[in-house]
């Protein structure tokens, strides 16, 4: 396979800063997320040096990008015959990247805090000085959270063409829920 060099565009550019924007904003490095635009842009697989030198970054910063994009599970590297360097891809279409990166956020950000609400729910029953009111506000939060897990975990089972149904039907989908439940469920 003969690699040619890619040549990024304005709207390539404008759609990589934009990115790299949103990316701060995610709480992720500016340049891993520019970096994971200019792949998921990018025809064929970019060596660490074209991607230092299409961003005008140091390539000690695309070395360490690469590596959290690879933590991830959102890029992978692949081989050029005749070529030692590593070159690097998105993994999967847009639907496995969204799929990846909310597993990623349910594994760093969501169980760690589940597993401290179940802790202080547990606590709980031998704290005298914490206001009851409180103890239930702390409770309340474990439910909603454990439901949002629970949730996700049954959607992400479905397959892709079902996911997509249901996000096109939007709000549609509660007439599916009988008016008395959904009422229930609100206060």
């Amino acid at each position: 396979m003969k690699v040619t060099p890619m040549k990024v565009t304005p709207l390539m550019q404008k759609y990589i800063l934009h990115w790299g924007e949103m990316g701060t904003r995610w709480g992720v490095n500016r340049t891993v997320a520019q970096i994971h635009a200019l792949l998921y842009l990018a025809s064929q697989p970019l060596a660490a040096e074209e991607i230092a030198e299409m961003l005008s970054v140091a390539r000690s910063n695309v070395s360490t990008s690469i590596r959290e994009l690879q933590s991830w599970g959102l890029i992978r590297v692949e081989h050029v015959m005749g070529d030692r360097r590593d070159y690097f891809t998105v993994n999967g279409d847009t639907w496995e990247m969204l799929m990846t990166i909310m597993e990623e956020r349910k594994r760093r950000e969501i169980e760690p805090t589940l597993t401290l609400l179940r802790q202080c729910v547990l606590e709980m029953e031998g704290d005298r000085q914490t206001p009851k009111a409180v103890k239930e506000k702390i409770s309340a939060m474990l439910t909603f959270v454990s439901t949002l897990t629970d949730w996700f975990d049954q959607v992400k089972a479905l397959p892709k063409s079902t996911l997509i149904a249901l996000m096109k039907m939007g709000a549609k989908v509660a007439k599916f829920i009988p008016l008395r439940v959904a009422k229930a469920k609100t206060k």
